[in-house]
């Protein structure tokens, strides 16, 4: 089975070099694969670092950078039969990363899979337990069945380490243009609907996560109300996400709890009320003005659009 790796870089240098070099000295025989990078005008030394690694370095202009056109845009120009999607932030746990992750596609169903994320050493409390919530020990295979058990999480994905089998990507229309965010759960939700399965690949791992501001996740939640108010048949057919967010606020106090740190309660009162308030006011953004907006989104670059 071919296939091709994709990342989307912008300012890419600090990450780059420790990325690529763990990615070409991957257990998978003779290192064969496509490499595309994808760069919005980096003014650092991303485009050069990235050419001594593959001849397939596409600069685009930043102002034409899209979550789900610019992945697009690749995976049409990619020759791989599965194509591996990072973030340039995210780095292989170990050399058996692409090697198992991409063994998940011998059952023809699998139509994506996602890998484990770990969280890096310095990651706050928050932070490491977003990873350890959504990425447990056990990986799983998920289909339309089991949309009454997981509801939205049945069509988890996360582009920061995901693979795709190209042909279903493709023939489902790739992935969607001009989301705020997302990108992959939509393309996730529309395979679980058609009949795929998506896989979650527990031994597949990288490093990849943030230590986010109160701030900083207010503005994230309110580009996911953004996203699911763009597109509100995926809670339709999956259900709402209030669910899945009151089961991972109880777990984070338990995950507090436990670590003893009784000096972050507050911190963590105040964060999950400022995710609730971010998440409402972006499924009613349309009604906000854009100035305002502008200043609570983390992409606020989107709008624009």
């Amino acid at each position: 089975m071919n296939f091709s790796i994709i990342i989307p870089t912008y300012k890419a240098e600090k990450y780059l070099i420790s990325l690529l070099d763990k990615l070409y000295h991957q257990s998978i025989s003779n290192n064969i694969f496509e490499l595309i990078i994808i760069d919005s005008s980096s003014t650092d030394k991303t485009v050069e670092i990235a050419k001594r690694y593959t001849d397939k370095v596409i600069v685009i202009l930043s102002s034409e950078f899209d979550h789900g056109g610019t992945r697009a845009k690749a995976a049409e120009m990619a020759t791989g039969d599965v194509l591996i999607y990072f973030t340039q932030d995210a780095l292989p746990y170990d050399e058996f990363c692409i090697e198992n992750i991409v063994k998940v596609f011998k059952d023809k169903n699998v139509a994506a899979a996602y890998g484990c994320q770990i969280s890096y050493p310095n990651t706050n409390l928050f932070g490491k337990h977003l990873r350890e919530f959504n990425y447990p020990s056990v990986s799983s295979i998920k289909t339309k069945d089991d949309i009454e058990i997981y509801g939205i999480k049945t069509c988890q994905l996360s582009n920061s380490f995901a693979a795709y089998r190209k042909n279903v990507l493709i023939g489902l229309g790739n992935f969607k243009n001009n989301l705020i965010l997302g990108e992959d759960v939509y393309i996730g939700a529309k395979m679980i609907l058609a009949g795929y399965s998506l896989a979650y690949v527990s031994d597949a791992k990288v490093y990849h996560s943030h230590s986010y501001t109160i701030l900083q996740d207010f503005k994230r939640y309110f580009d996911i109300g953004v996203f699911h108010a763009s597109e509100p048949w995926i809670l339709k057919e999956f259900g709402k996400a209030t669910g899945e967010g009151g089961r991972y606020v109880k777990s984070e106090l338990n995950y507090l709890l436990k670590n003893n740190a009784y000096h972050l309660l507050p911190n963590w009162f105040f964060r999950n009320a400022m995710k609730f308030l971010g998440y409402k006011l972006g499924t009613k953004s349309k009604k906000l003005p854009l100035t305002i907006i502008k200043k609570i989104s983390m992409h606020s670059r989107w709008w624009d659009k």
